[in-house]
């Protein structure tokens, strides 16, 4: 069995920041890419944030140069730091991996941490 823990959530200011943690684990035997979602109340989720098994990254253009994602692969977990956070940023942020388990390939879903960015 996989699971996906998200951590870091949380209020803060706007203009202040927020790490974001996604650790992985089970019977896992290879994750290719990780990603960072979010979705906002009444909105679709959406991709903010994605790492390649290649280690190429991607982001938002709402997010481009803001946030940053990284990943260490001794840890099976992803990070997304997050400055200068704007009350638009506010949703659950959700964490997704691809990977390979003694159960086959397949993606998996953390449970969500809530980001509100509010004075």
């Amino acid at each position: 069995q996989v699971q996906l823990v998200e951590s870091g959530g949380g209020l803060v200011q706007p203009g202040g920041s927020l790490r974001l943690s996604c650790a992985a684990s089970g019977s896992i035997i290879s994750i290719y890419a990780m990603d960072w979602y979010r979705q906002a109340p009444g909105k679709r989720r959406e991709l903010v944030a994605r790492f390649s098994s290649s280690g190429s990254t991607n982001y938002a253009d709402s997010v481009k140069g803001r946030f940053t994602i990284s990943r260490d692969n001794a840890k099976n977990t992803v990070y997304l730091q997050m400055n200068s956070l704007k009350p638009e940023d506010t949703a659950v942020y959700y964490c997704s991996a691809n990977l390979r388990s003694t159960m086959g390939r397949n993606d998996y879903w953390g449970q969500g941490t809530q980001v509100t960015v509010s004075l």
